[in-house]
């Protein structure tokens, strides 16, 4: 987010290998057929690889060709992705920025070519954009604030010291830390013990998440502020041991993250919808590419889990 837990990969599990290698050559089809991008953040989080799931079975039902580009973190891949799909002529692009400025000449010069462009999750700036499809980070991370605070009252005597995983490198993140921080804020009983920063990369949020525990022995809770941050929010704390002293909060269920709810100490995980993004990113570039329109802010819901509704998510996260 040193190296104490064994990355897992979810390609194989989902059914796309040909998506996880699918690389910017091979768009060859008949005319009729039309071809989207899809330009991924990277294949390692299995949140990513479910968006990448429900844009396929979209794409299939549509008729239409997908290709998935996976930028393995970097934002300069996906840049000269953009690129390289304006001199192919795709029919439409999906995009999950990495930095959200600096994709943005890219997509201006894909607008201008005449390429319709939908963002993902990753919040846009103003741009030629046609719609932004995700979830109101801000709100979503102000209410697992108020969920939070509702929790250290009822089970926590009111008092808490809580840390932040975080990821610095990515907006969407800061978001969802800005809306969490700022519902604490001025609240009796709430010491901040800091925030690290996982890369939103899970090795190097583990590595975070361990300073943070042995930088404040005396912490009682912990926010992650997504996946990789969630994963190595959870392993740093059942490393050394603080299952019974460090509640964990955080973003994007895994089955690490339903074990840790079923043992107690993770409290809540806010619960996106990552396969219905990617249907909505394609079924709007369809639509856009067919002569229509869409809004242009297309919500999809979130749900705070915990031990009361987690039943349902267990098929999901074998």
């Amino acid at each position: 987010m040193t190296r104490t837990i064994k990355r897992r990969t979810f390609t194989a599990a989902l059914g796309f290998t040909a998506l996880a290698t699918a690389s910017l050559a091979g768009l060859g089809a008949s005319a009729q057929e039309k071809t989207f991008a899809l330009v991924q953040i990277n294949q390692q989080a299995l949140f990513f690889n479910q968006m990448n799931e429900g844009a396929q079975k979209a794409a299939d039902a549509a008729g239409v060709k997908l290709v998935i580009f996976n930028a393995n973190n970097d934002p300069a891949a996906q840049n000269s992705a953009i690129e390289t799909y304006i001199q192919q002529k795709v029919a439409g692009l999906a995009v999950v920025a990495i930095d959200v400025n600096g994709i943005m000449p890219a997509i201006k010069q894909a607008a201008d070519a005449g390429i319709p462009v939908v963002a993902i999750d990753a919040i846009l700036p103003e741009g030629p954009q046609k719609a932004q499809i995700g979830v109101d980070n801000a709100k979503a991370g102000a209410d697992m604030g108020k969920f939070f605070l509702d929790y250290v009252q009822a089970n926590m005597d009111g008092k808490a010291k809580v840390g932040v995983v975080g990821a610095l490198n990515s907006f969407i993140q800061n978001v969802r830390q800005e809306g969490f921080e700022k519902t604490l804020e001025g609240v009796s009983g709430i010491e901040k013990a800091g925030v690290v920063d996982g890369q939103n990369i899970q090795d190097n949020a583990l590595a975070a998440a361990e300073n943070l525990i042995t930088g404040n022995p005396d912490m009682t809770a912990v926010y992650a502020t997504g996946e990789p941050a969630l994963m190595g929010a959870i392993a740093a704390v059942e490393s050394q041991g603080k299952q019974d002293a460090i509640k964990v909060f955080g973003w994007d269920l895994t089955a690490q993250a339903i074990a840790g709810i079923d043992a107690g100490y993770v409290a809540a995980v806010i619960q996106q919808d990552p396969a219905a993004m990617g249907a909505a990113a394609v079924d709007a570039l369809k639509k856009v590419s067919d002569g229509g329109s869409v809004d242009k802010n297309i919500a999809v819901p979130v749900t705070i889990v915990t031990k009361e509704n987690v039943e349902p998510y267990r098929a999901v996260f074998k």
